[in-house]
């Protein structure tokens, strides 16, 4: 039976809840009143524009969850969020409090320039903003493309308001020539044998129609999928919520369900940082490597732990944790299966079970309820192929592994789990591109002077060189080489790469090039060695060589991003290394932090 069939209805209170909106009392129509200088008028105007709506004096002494709406039409991965929102609308009228749904910016992997990484904050700022500036007393966060969940956990950690995460739930597969595909590890797939001119432009057109057959995030163990999945572990879900499909009649029952458990959250006041401690976000960083998930999740949940007073996550948890972590899901871009297969396997909470030995089962959620009690309650798993055994897993540890060196001296990623075993350890000499355009200028090129052992390097697509740290971190392979056979070669950058993608590349490299760091001195001929097993990347130069380098590094002029206006100026100004889950420095929860 899928986990979609078997999510529970924590235990609420089914009778109308009490009115929130009791003289004196902040909550409900009553919180965060327009300053006019007389609060009795402020709420007597806001009743009148509100009462243009159609609603009584009856709905509106009632608690109030805000729904944050992410549709847009540049949005497909959120194209069933009207359908998800009123079942969420459901589930709070059925505890008797009143539902309002409200905008914040949506953003989609494909439809953001120069990426959503980019954007992350501005929409946690939005998120943060409009949850603190209207009147709600809890609030259902809706989200689902890669960036939108973290930047919604992101602004209400910091809004400090009761909150649950929902997501859209996973696209269904398609079909192309007999063969079940799906977005987007298979885009990349059939994309790189069209490079590699096995696959032609008439097929590629086919199978362009059949990789995203409807609604709902990518299919795979991406970014979507993974901060889904990574939501329940922290508390911030309930349990089984994650997997089942967006157009799924599942989906809608655990919107209801959300809506329900909403309420009671507005009853109880817990906030997100009352939830989401130490031990929240190990449990989540156990989830990340036994799911073989995205290397996007590491930055994303530094960001999120550092929106939490008293929290302190670094790289070397994600590292220490993924030592004693096998992964046990067999799902692409690691394994062979989709999301449906994981739904249908049981989903999160077989998963967890398998994990029990591994995690904080006393650590809170959104439930009231710790995760161990949550476990204990939820229906027994079946027999199923998708989850392994702890005892026999796909890849023994360490899915994701942190790597240091003097290339990085503050760390660098790599998702060794989705790599080419015999590239985890390997000298070559570098191939180095200076930023995106010099890439696609000459990674074509006949006279790239370039073999399978070489390295390829990409420079200043870190989070202030791009900016935005875009997912140019899986650097094509050369077309000359990829002709000859050659599917997979060490590939270095201080930028992201998607989830869906699989290759032995390091991402994430710290300091980045734009700030001076390491790999901006790099050079095309230098000797590079990365040991995984040992953590290691290292530029294969004496000491007196790369500090006389670094000593005469400049920026380079062009293409370089210099803005002197707007958000984008602000994101120069404040944006964080990767290490620091590249967050502006003004809106974490602890001090001042140096920037690179």
């Amino acid at each position: 039976m899928p986990s979609s069939q078997r999510v529970q209805t924590t235990a609420i209170e089914h009778e109308n809840a009490r009115p929130a909106a009791a003289a004196g009392d902040r909550a409900g129509l009553r919180a965060g009143l327009t300053s006019y200088g007389d609060e009795e008028f402020a709420l007597f105007l806001r009743k009148a524009f509100i009462k243009g709506a159609g609603y009584t004096d009856d709905a509106l002494d009632r608690p109030i969850i805000g729904i944050v709406d992410t549709s847009s039409g540049y949005n497909p991965c959120h194209g069933n969020m009207s359908s998800l929102i009123e079942a969420v609308k459901r589930g709070v009228l059925l505890c008797g409090a009143l539902p309002i749904t409200f905008p914040i910016i949506s953003l989609h992997e494909s439809f953001a320039y120069p990426t959503s990484m980019y954007l992350r904050n501005l929409m946690s700022m939005d998120a943060e903003e409009m949850i603190r500036a209207q009147p709600m007393d809890a609030v259902v966060l809706v989200g689902g493309c890669d960036k939108t969940v973290p930047a919604e956990l992101m602004g209400a950690i910091s809004a400090d308001t009761p909150a649950i995460q929902l997501v859209a739930g996973p696209m269904l597969t398609g079909s192309h020539a007999g063969v079940r595909v799906g977005a987007c590890t298979d885009c990349r797939k059939y994309w790189a044998s069209y490079r590699a001119g096995d696959v032609d432009i008439e097929e590629l057109g086919r199978v362009n129609n059949e990789l995203v057959p409807g609604p709902g995030t990518c299919g795979v163990m991406g970014t979507a999928s993974t901060m889904a999945c990574i939501s329940e572990a922290l508390g911030m879900s309930p349990l089984g919520s994650s997997t089942p499909p967006a157009v799924s009649s599942a989906r809608l029952r655990v919107g209801e369900q959300t809506g329900k458990l909403a309420v009671a959250l507005a009853k109880s006041r817990i906030t997100p940082a009352q939830i989401l401690t130490k031990k929240s976000f190990e449990n989540a960083i156990t989830v990340l490597h036994a799911l073989g998930g995205s290397t996007n999740a590491i930055v994303h949940l530094l960001a999120i732990a550092g929106r939490v007073p008293g929290v302190d996550l670094r790289l070397d948890d994600i590292d220490r944790i993924g030592r004693k972590t096998p992964l046990l899901l067999d799902l692409k871009p690691s394994g062979y299966n989709y999301m449906e297969d994981f739904d249908n396997a049981g989903g999160m909470p077989v998963l967890l079970r398998h994990l029990r030995g591994l995690l904080h089962l006393d650590a809170p959620t959104v439930t009231g309820k710790t995760l161990g009690d949550e476990l204990d309650a939820y229906p027994p798993s079946h027999k199923q192929l998708i989850i392994r055994d702890i005892s026999q897993p796909i890849f023994p540890a360490s899915a994701l592994a942190v790597l240091r060196g003097n290339l990085a001296p503050n760390g660098a990623v790599i998702k060794q789990s989705a790599a080419t075993k015999t590239l985890l350890r390997h000298t070559g000499p570098a191939v180095v591109f200076s930023s995106p355009a010099d890439l696609a200028k000459r990674i074509d090129s006949d006279d790239l002077d370039a073999t399978p052992d070489s390295v390829l390097v990409l420079q200043n697509i870190g989070s202030v060189g791009a900016p935005g740290m875009p997912e140019a971190g899986l650097i094509p392979i050369p077309k000359k080489l990829a002709r000859n056979g050659v599917k997979d070669m060490v590939r270095i950058s201080d930028g992201r790469m998607s989830g869906t993608a699989a290759g032995t590349v390091v991402l994430h490299v710290s300091p980045e090039a734009a700030a001076g760091g390491p790999l901006a001195v790099v050079c095309s001929g230098d000797s590079i060695t990365i040991d995984v097993e040992a953590r290691s990347l290292s530029l294969d130069i004496e000491s007196d060589e790369l500090d006389a380098r670094l000593k005469a590094w400049k920026p380079i002029a062009e293409g370089s991003f210099s803005p002197k206006r707007g958000y984008a100026s602000l994101f120069k100004r404040s944006v964080l290394g990767a290490e620091h889950g590249v967050d502006f420095d003004f809106l974490r929860a602890e001090g001042a932090i140096s920037r690179f």
